[in-house]
């Protein structure tokens, strides 16, 4: 998998934003209220939510990474899995809060002033990403090459804007190039998956991913581990102390 093209993922970002800008334009209070697909969270829950995610995005871009890139834009949404273990995955308690505290929020804006907030910062965040110098970026304490950041900003604005406009029989077609990066991130191999050449240096295509399984994949990333993958369906070494029994394939 190569990274995304910079230019277009700025143009996908700046079309997502329109789209939930014109969303959010029309909302009245009855409408704001309808359910979305996020569970527990109304249109105006996710409208807040992308205004957080539009603030995140301006202090990104003047937030340059001092060294090389860890995370690329498919890895990124990695620690969300439920299976992750990450104290933010879904289901977690702190994802909890996080739906709980953007509810509170949510509720003290008028649809008309969230849309105000949002179609302003939204503005900015675009302007900044298409004038950042940087190469790449630090954010939740990971970094980034720029373009891929940019990229995960135009997924999450188009899968919300799915999430936003679910009983919204008016809303216009959602912006097409950010829905082709959504394709790309969910066609990419699962959490689990380790680079036999480290990424960036080795793509994250089939070609250069492995163990094969996740029982190797824990025993690699263990800390008293001594696992390696020197090529992509194979996993050498010992595992560490303690660890399960590995599985038995399954017969044929």
């Amino acid at each position: 998998m190569t990274g995304p093209d910079r230019r277009a993922a700025e143009d996908a970002l700046a079309d997502a934003y329109s789209k939930i800008s014109q969303v959010a334009a029309g909302l009245t209070e009855a409408s704001a209220m309808q359910p979305s697909r996020c569970a527990g969270w109304a249109v105006l829950d996710v409208l807040y939510h992308q205004l957080q995610d539009a603030r995140r995005a301006l202090v990104t871009f003047a937030s340059p990474s001092p060294g090389p890139p860890d995370t690329d834009y498919v890895s990124y949404w990695r620690p969300f899995s439920p299976a992750s273990g990450h104290p933010a995955a879904l289901g977690s308690s702190g994802a909890a809060r996080y739906a709980r505290h953007v509810r509170i929020v949510a509720s003290a804006y008028t649809p008309q002033a969230l849309c105000g907030e949002w179609q302003e910062t939204s503005a900015a965040a675009i302007r900044a990403a298409r004038a950042c110098p940087h190469e790449a970026l630090i954010t939740q304490g990971r970094a980034l090459p720029t373009a891929d950041f940019i990229a995960t900003l135009a997924v999450e604005a188009a899968i919300h804007y799915l999430d936003m406009t679910v009983a919204l029989e008016a809303a216009p077609e959602p912006d097409p190039a950010s829905l082709a990066l959504v394709r790309q991130v969910l066609d990419q191999p699962p959490a689990g998956a380790d680079h036999t050449v480290p990424w960036p240096a080795g793509p994250s295509c089939e070609c250069n991913l492995g163990p094969p399984c996740r029982y190797h994949h824990r025993n690699k990333q263990a800390p008293a581990g001594g696992s390696t993958s020197p090529s992509p369906a194979s996993c050498d070494g010992t595992p560490p102390p303690g660890a399960p029994t590995p599985p038995t394939p399954p017969s044929t």
